[in-house]
């Protein structure tokens, strides 16, 4: 398995305190890189010879929010083909297709339960680490 350069956009630092957590109790030795919101995660993005192998995205964010960051991120040649999965508590039926509609990668509701989560997040972090997308 691949250990993966993450790039986590979301502004709340409990919810990227929690991230943190899962990976460091399910010993996975992925590479986080946190931005606090779509700005700063395009900031990240202009060095283009350090790109991550995946976007975790929260879509309820200041600034610049998830789905107007996707629409900037699909528009770039580059930034495009970068697998995005939506992070979300949002189940809004809307938000689900129009990041469809824009091409993401996943959408996965953050569960309530802290035993729940950290199932999804490896999950979600073994498909992607085994997923022949990403190169190696």
């Amino acid at each position: 398995m691949k250990n993966l350069n993450i790039l986590l956009i979301e502004d709340d630092m409990i919810e990227v305190m929690k991230l943190s957590r899962a990976k460091k109790s399910l010993q996975l030795e992925h590479n986080i890189i946190e931005a606090n919101n779509g700005e700063e995660a395009l900031q990240i993005l202009e060095d283009k010879s350090n790109l991550p192998d995946i976007i975790l995205l929260d879509l309820n964010m200041p600034k610049i929010n998830g789905i107007e960051f996707l629409k900037i991120l699909k528009a770039d040649d580059q930034l495009r083909y970068i697998p995005t999965i939506v992070l979300t508590t949002s189940s809004n039926q809307r938000d689900l297709l129009e990041c469809y509609k824009i091409g993401i990668a996943g959408y996965v509701l953050k569960p309530l339960k802290y035993e729940d989560y950290v199932s999804k997040i490896e999950k979600l972090l073994s498909y992607w680490s085994v997923n022949e997308l990403i190169s190696v």
